[in-house]
């Protein structure tokens, strides 16, 4: 809870640059006055509707192998009893699915970063897509330690660690995953409503 109240502090910090930035205006001499030189971007809103649904469907996997890593413990005991055959790996199809969607969600803000690129005639110039970038870029590093995160609990069960240990990771992990796709949807609202 403490790392992801300083992920909060960064991205209120970014905000609020965001907004007064956004509200600034620089004194023009030609003119006698105060201007703006924020040019709103175009922004991919299909692509990025389709990440946050991606990332969406990813909170719901790893909510699956949550769930499933908790039965996991519960069979464990009974599992060396002679006899009994019981996986104690229910989970691990789920993590490596979140990690798949996570990877593909990545991989749709790079597409998104590139036709965002395309689209506007004065990117390199432009404040806003400087925020743009820090914003979904800031977020972006933050989920790709998520899924190294996952990575860990997927390779937990080729470590032998027991059941008890892969829960706990993955129930972390899990918290930290879907605070990353409440705050990409409250960047996303902010980059679509404040433009």
């Amino acid at each position: 809870m403490l790392a992801l109240s300083s992920v909060v502090m960064l991205f209120v910090s970014f905000t609020t640059a965001y907004v007064v930035r956004k509200a600034g205006a620089v004194w023009d001499p030609a003119h006698n006055d105060y201007v703006s030189n924020w040019a709103p971007l175009t922004l991919p809103i299909r692509i990025l509707l389709f990440n946050t649904f991606v990332l969406v469907v990813s909170s719901f996997t790893l909510e699956i192998a949550r769930r499933r890593a908790a039965e996991d413990v519960a069979l464990a005991p009974i599992a060396d009893i002679p006899g009994i055959r019981v996986s104690i790996s229910h989970a691990l199809p789920w993590v490596w699915t979140t990690i798949v969607l996570g990877l593909g969600f990545l991989a749709g803000q790079a597409f998104a970063w590139h036709k965002l690129q395309l689209e506007n005639t004065t990117f390199a110039t432009n404040a806003s897509s400087s925020f743009f970038f820090i914003l979904t870029g800031v977020h972006a590093v933050h989920l790709l330690g998520g899924i190294l995160a996952l990575l860990y609990a997927g390779i937990t069960v080729w470590l032998h660690r027991p059941p008890e240990t892969r829960r706990i990771v993955i129930d972390v992990t899990a918290w930290y995953w879907h605070f990353m796709g409440a705050l990409w949807i409250y960047i996303f609202a902010l980059l679509y409503f404040a433009r």
